[in-house]
């Protein structure tokens, strides 16, 4: 009775780790949109902001190699493993590509970054979405695909908010100030997808296992 009790525990333990390993790359990720927002609205410079974020990145990065660890250790997990798996590396995508932008603005030097912030809050907000579905996955999948689904509506918002703002930049004589900005707003956008792969990963698993 007793093998039977700590049989039962283990999954829990490892199910509570494993959350707490990609609630970490999330935490990761939403300190590198708040960094990547203080950064466009002026309120850190570049140069601090890229150094910050590579601070940002190694933590994300730990979340990640703890994740892989646990994952290779352990015999039940809230979704399939290689499903937890692409969802955690598809995490790991939205702060590398957050890392390019702020490294390619303090490369580019544009003049101003404030059409930029829009974006980056739209990211936030879809990045807390999918922070609460992890968060719900243990105990409540449905719910977990419900905030998936809404974080996934939150980042194809961002990628329309993009296209207007890529339509206004070429509206017009095109300088290389306009090119270096177009090239940031696009990098925002893969950033939106990034968080949209890891939306769907999560959502496709939780019905793939029939809750």
């Amino acid at each position: 009775m007793r093998f039977r009790r700590l049989r039962a525990r283990v999954p829990r333990t490892a199910t509570a780790r494993l959350t707490e390993a990609l609630l970490g790359q999330l935490g990761a990720v939403a300190e590198g949109v708040a960094l990547a927002t203080a950064m466009a609205s002026g309120e850190r410079s570049r140069g601090t902001a890229r150094r910050r974020m590579a601070e940002i990145e190694h933590r994300g990065d730990a979340g990640r190699a703890d994740l892989v660890t646990v994952l290779g250790r352990s015999l039940a997990a809230p979704i399939d493993r290689e499903d937890l798996f692409r969802l955690s590396r598809s995490v790991d995508d939205v702060l590398d590509t957050l890392r390019d932008f702020v490294r390619e603005s303090d490369l580019y030097r544009v003049s101003t970054q404030e059409a930029f912030v829009p974006l980056l809050n739209g990211l936030g907000e879809g990045v807390e979405a999918l922070r609460a579905a992890v968060g719900a996955l243990p105990s409540d999948p449905r719910a977990a695909a419900d905030h998936a689904l809404r974080a996934r509506k939150i980042a194809g918002g961002v990628d329309r908010a993009q296209q207007y703002l890529l339509a206004d930049l070429v509206d017009g004589r095109i300088t290389a100030d306009i090119l270096k900005r177009r090239e940031l707003t696009r990098r925002l956008a893969l950033a939106a997808a990034r968080l949209g792969e890891s939306c769907d990963v999560l959502a496709d698993a939780v019905f793939k296992r029939g809750h």
